[in-house]
């Protein structure tokens, strides 16, 4: 709570699933303010109607805190109005669609990556004492565009914690997994079209992914704060599922035996994820719970010690074809769990 505690706050993104969430968790640390910066102004609507209400998780006393602003993180000169001020600055903001991205390339690039780097900008000059980034486990060895826009922003976050001179500002990032029942998650999808009755439709039975629940993203977040240096990439561990058995898990838990069909992979997916690349395993620190990729500048013997793990192994890369994936039943009980 010392972190957040009486402290200005910036949610950049703060109307989507994870933002909204993280938002709801630091309402509860008694930040002194927190500013809601979107370009959807219909979900700050509904954010805005939520926090009067108390309902939907925020606490009911809340309301007064919380300062929405219409923006876009390709405009620096409004980026640099809403960190007036403040003191933590959550960047969650980009677009994460694959597809979209792949056929709007460089729309991509001005929000994921020049977008990025006006935050970077706009928080030196304000004296921001800190900047997380959220990343995407398609930043590791991207293959397609989104993931390049996103691993250029996490590089950028890095090299910033170089280029800020004298100022004490932390830039550091976090590389989630799909985030279950987000926009940019299937499980929407899938609930959808079996909704509607099937077929659900999977790209690949046998591809397999990385996924969290919102709450697990926000967590990872949070514990980063109090670990981070400057210019780490903090990487939770984290279930893998095979895309059919999800599939076939909801269409259990929904009780319709729906049918399901194999479609084939679209433009830019590949069969599996990766969360940390071989290469980045040989400048990372792992803990029980999670990886700390250093940047490059850092010589790891030299600050090993600062986060209470060990070294990993040399070519000890995070990867979802190599791990044990969730069984039916205990995606199942997962899908449950959240709701």
């Amino acid at each position: 709570m010392d972190c957040i505690k009486g402290k200005h706050v910036l949610v950049i993104g703060g109307t989507g699933t994870v933002g909204s969430a993280l938002v709801k968790r630091l309402l509860h640390m008694d930040p002194a303010v927190i500013r809601v910066f979107s370009r959807d102004e219909h979900k700050q609507y509904v954010m805005q109607s939520r926090l009067s209400m108390g309902v939907g998780g925020f606490p009911s006393y809340s309301m007064g805190k919380v300062r929405f602003l219409l923006g876009d993180v390709r405009d620096k000169e409004r980026l640099k109005r809403a960190m007036e001020d403040i003191d933590v600055v959550f960047h969650l903001a980009a677009l994460k669609h694959v597809p979209a991205c792949e056929y709007n390339p460089f729309e991509a690039v001005k929000t994921n990556s020049i977008g990025t780097q006006n935050v970077i900008e706009c928080a030196i000059e304000g004296g921001v004492s800190k900047v997380i980034y959220a990343s995407s486990d398609k930043a590791a060895g991207p293959t397609n565009t989104m993931g390049a826009t996103k691993l250029l922003a996490e590089r950028l976050i890095s090299a910033a914690d170089l280029h800020k001179g004298p100022r004490d500002t932390q830039f550091f990032s976090v590389r989630f997994g799909n985030v279950l029942n987000s926009r940019g998650s299937v499980v929407p999808l899938f609930k959808q079209q079996i909704k509607a009755g099937g077929p659900v439709t999977v790209t690949h039975p046998e591809m397999t992914r990385f996924f969290m629940s919102v709450e697990r993203a926000v967590d990872l977040i949070l514990d980063s704060m109090l670990l981070a240096r400057g210019g780490e990439t903090f990487v939770f561990k984290m279930p893998v599922m095979r895309i059919g058995d999800l599939a076939r898990a909801m269409v259990i838990a929904s009780g319709t035996g729906a049918e399901i069909t194999n479609i084939g992979l679209r433009p830019g997916e590949k069969m599996f994820e990766e969360l940390m690349t071989e290469e980045e395993s040989c400048r990372a620190m792992e803990t029980e719970d999670l990886y700390i990729i250093l940047p490059f500048h850092l010589d790891l013997d030299q600050v090993k010690n600062l986060y209470g793990g060990r070294r990993v192994a040399r070519g000890g890369m995070y990867i979802s074809s190599q791990e044990q994936p969730l069984a039916v039943e205990q995606i199942v009980d997962m899908l449950k769990k959240i709701g």
